[in-house]
């Protein structure tokens, strides 16, 4: 069972990641349905469940010497500002609100990076956010791109397209756009940490604890694909949201399973952010659009929605069985407050 104080640090986590996000929900269906560019909230949204995560500790913390204050800070204001750009560009849409947000996004990463780098190592320890077990780390990186690729190739194959793998191969723009996504990780790294700090760190280990290693993984992938509600509709899958919901879900569900085996695995944060990073960034690599507009306006049917059930349930979500689920004690993974050197 939870404490008295970890269930009000999760009301107040909850409050933040899925209240700011229902409530700016409806603002994104006001500028949607007025034909607004609603661009900037997909990313907006990205960051509120570690904001959550961090309200939750600085209010429930007071006085707690442990908390990299100027790091949270410093990371809430950069939400909030977020926040406001989503809401401005719903109601003055006639200025480049998306380029605007990147901005934001970018200085906002460079700062926050900064001062989570300066604040102390007992700080960074004691939150989370250290770098650890660098070579297991390493390894469920590679491994996830692996599967990754395994995975394309596999939906290629199915449609008879293997050989587009090939061209993109070929095609020099690949290689740059590669080189490219390694860099910009560090401009943009704090959207991706955004949801992992919340999903995986914060999260994870409660739900693990009340239902099991498991069923707490699988309750995690839901909750976590319902909170897409608003983009779905919106953004990713405007013309058949429903669709768009049910394929979240097997998204959400089967890749949550290989984040929360490599995040147990490791007890390093920073694995699934950068996994997450690259599951949304090579993707306009791997279809050869070569453009992050690949993402919006999709089309979803349900003849697509077996195969990826099945696909995706079979490389990333059978993982399930991996040993360190294995032990249901119904304690879950503690979270760790000694790492190893940054």
């Amino acid at each position: 069972m939870l404490s008295k104080l970890e269930k009000k640090q999760l009301l107040i986590y909850v409050i933040v990641a899925y209240g700011v996000t229902f409530l700016l929900g409806l603002v994104m269906w006001y500028g949607f349905a007025s034909g607004e560019d609603v661009s900037v909230f997909p990313n907006a949204q990205m960051l509120y469940p570690a904001a959550g995560v961090m309200l939750a500790y600085l209010i429930t913390k007071k006085g707690d010497g442990g908390i990299p204050k100027r790091f949270y800070l410093s990371y809430l204001i950069i939400t909030l500002l977020m926040v406001l750009c989503a809401v401005v560009s719903v109601f003055a849409g006639d200025m480049q609100w998306n380029l605007c947000s990147q901005f934001i996004l970018i200085a906002g990463s460079i700062v926050c990076g900064i001062l989570m780098l300066t604040e102390k190592k007992e700080k960074r320890a004691a939150v989370g956010l250290r770098w650890k077990k660098g070579k297991s780390s390493v390894l469920c990186i590679l491994l996830f791109v692996g599967l990754y690729l395994l995975r394309t190739a596999i939906s290629y194959g199915l449609s008879g397209q293997l050989w587009v793998m090939g061209e993109i191969a070929k095609n020099p723009t690949t290689w740059i756009l590669l080189f490219t996504i390694l860099i910009n990780f560090f401009f943009v790294f704090i959207a991706f940490f955004g949801e992992e700090y919340g999903w995986r760190y914060f999260l994870q280990p409660l739900l693990q604890r009340r239902f099991g290693k498991r069923a707490g993984v699988i309750l995690l992938g839901v909750v976590w694909g319902l909170w897409h509600m608003p983009v779905n509709f919106f953004y990713y899958t405007p013309d058949n949201g429903f669709y768009g919901m049910v394929g979240q879900q097997i998204t959400c569900i089967t890749l949550g399973i290989f984040f929360a085996y490599a995040y147990m695995k490791t007890q390093n944060i920073w694995v699934p952010v950068i996994l997450h990073f690259l599951n949304n960034n090579l993707v306009p690599i791997v279809t050869g659009t070569f453009s992050a507009e690949v993402i919006h306006n999709q089309s979803v049917e349900w003849a697509a929605l077996i195969p990826a059930l099945i696909v995706n349930g079979v490389i990333f979500g059978g993982f399930i069985l991996a040993k360190v689920f294995r032990k249901e004690d119904g304690q879950g993974e503690k979270q760790e407050k000694i790492s190893v050197e940054m």
